[in-house]
């Protein structure tokens, strides 16, 4: 039985020798348009400069103009096995999570802030979401996210 097998997977398939069939044919024919001579355009009229940028209303500050990012974080936070809670209060829910110069910053409904050195940059880049709103001031975040 096996050997049968075998025998059948040696030979090519109808679909395979259709398909050698037809590539010969093709080998040495190029499709129009490749390896011709391309169409150089018309040095008469200069081409037409066209902002495509996005109008100045409607950009979104880089990084690097930014001081900072910050994001709400209501369930608790548990890092190396551990619920993250504030040194002051005793909170351990409801942060907000803010991201400044490399630097991961936790602060609690209460208003304390502590640094959190067990979270980076990279961790805050792929917990936050898209930004909804950039604010001139910290106070205006905060406000703005309920704090």
């Amino acid at each position: 039985m096996f050997h049968r097998i075998r025998r059948r997977a040696a030979e090519p398939s109808e679909a395979q020798r259709r398909f050698l069939e037809l590539s010969a044919r093709l080998r040495d024919q190029t499709p129009p348009g490749i390896g011709g001579q391309s169409a150089e355009p018309e040095r008469g009229e200069p081409a037409v400069v066209v902002d495509d940028f996005l109008p100045p209303e409607l950009r979104v500050p880089s990084h690097d103009q930014l001081d900072g990012r910050m994001m709400p974080w209501k369930q608790p936070l548990v890092l190396d096995d551990e619920m993250v809670t504030c040194a002051e209060c005793g909170a351990y829910r409801d942060w907000l999570v803010l991201s400044t110069r490399d630097q991961i910053w936790l602060r609690c409904q209460a208003g304390h802030q502590q640094q959190e050195t067990r979270l980076d940059t990279a961790w805050y880049n792929r917990s936050a979401g898209p930004a909804d709103a950039t604010h001139a001031t910290f106070e205006d975040c905060l406000r703005h996210l309920g704090h």
